[in-house]
């Protein structure tokens, strides 16, 4: 696969790029106001297009939650690990996401999973209910969770035609982003270096900037990396709150009753995000503003090419 094929869109992510270069190249001389405005408004859309996994995770999530009938055979967990499951199969069968990516999502599958297993083990949360697809008191669809991050941040690699100026040595994010797992474990048994970790991270990121366009036909917006991360972490930390709502697991403090998750879970989400962004880089690696052109027309100017199947 070559860097140009590596950065291609599925063919309905194709359909989206040209409505929205439709939308952005009829602003003309209509004013700056409206180009903004334009331009936030297809940047939502694309967006709301990244999300759309974890998007169908919270519907399925809420939807059972309210709706689910008692005393079925089979149960709630299960019939969320089967729809995850068709979620996920749908997705491929429409070449809606490409084989590459879903070796992405299944290692934040596995990432995530084992952590949950962990976690549950020592108190943080737990899950109640119970069925068969189970592993060491963890429902998996668990799992999934954490891949609708991965398929989120696969999805903005493309869409967004992501650069980046100054991003950190590979190596260092990577030695960063396992010192920051296992601190998720560590910090039960040992001191907890949240604190330390976080600023390491704000250290080794401060100088980056990411670049990215609504499409390629447009100017280059730009926003600090570490901008993106507190970003993220703010919505990841909206949808716990929807998912602990439907009662997808739930957190000490809210056993007696449902109650938002505290901020302070931002410090937590913000330090995943540094292991969620290394987990796709080296899928898809970070690449300057300034790159080479290449012969698939997604290393310099012009349109994308299809998806390679």
């Amino acid at each position: 696969m070559t860097s140009g094929q590596q950065w291609a869109l599925t063919s309905l992510e194709l359909r989206l790029d040209a409505w929205a270069h439709r939308r952005l190249a009829s602003l003309g001389g209509r004013g700056r106001a409206r180009g903004y405005l334009l331009e936030f408004a297809v940047f939502t859309v694309k967006q709301a297009w990244a999300c759309v996994f974890g998007a169908l995770m919270l519907a399925l999530l809420l939807g059972t939650h309210l709706w689910y009938p008692e005393g079925v055979a089979l149960s709630r967990s299960d019939a969320l690990v089967l729809g995850a499951v068709a979620i996920q199969a749908f997705m491929l069968l429409a070449r809606l996401e490409s084989g590459r990516e879903l070796w992405v999502i299944v290692l934040f599958h596995l990432v995530g999973t084992a952590m949950e297993i962990f976690k549950t083990a020592v108190g943080s949360w737990h899950y109640g209910g119970d069925g068969l697809f189970w592993i060491a008191g963890v429902p998996l669809y668990s799992g999934f969770m954490y891949a609708a991050v991965g398929s989120y941040m696969v999805r903005v690699f493309r869409l967004f035609d992501l650069r980046f100026d100054r991003y950190p040595p590979r190596w260092a994010t990577a030695l960063l982003a396992v010192a920051v797992y296992a601190n998720f474990f560590g910090h039960h048994y040992v001191v907890d270096s949240r604190w330390i970790l976080l600023a390491l991270v704000v250290a080794l990121n401060i100088r980056c900037v990411m670049h990215f366009r609504n499409h390629r036909s447009r100017p280059w917006r730009r926003m600090p990396i570490l901008a993106s991360f507190l970003g993220v972490a703010f919505f990841i930390w909206v949808a716990e709150n929807i998912a602990t709502f439907a009662g997808a697991w739930i957190y000490p403090n809210q056993a007696e009753g449902w109650e938002l998750v505290p901020l302070s879970k931002l410090v937590a989400w913000f330090l995943l995000m540094n292991i969620s962004v290394v987990l796709v880089t080296f899928v898809y690696r970070p690449r300057p503003l300034k790159a080479p052109e290449g012969p698939q027309g997604l290393e310099g100017p012009g349109e994308p090419a299809p998806l390679s199947r």
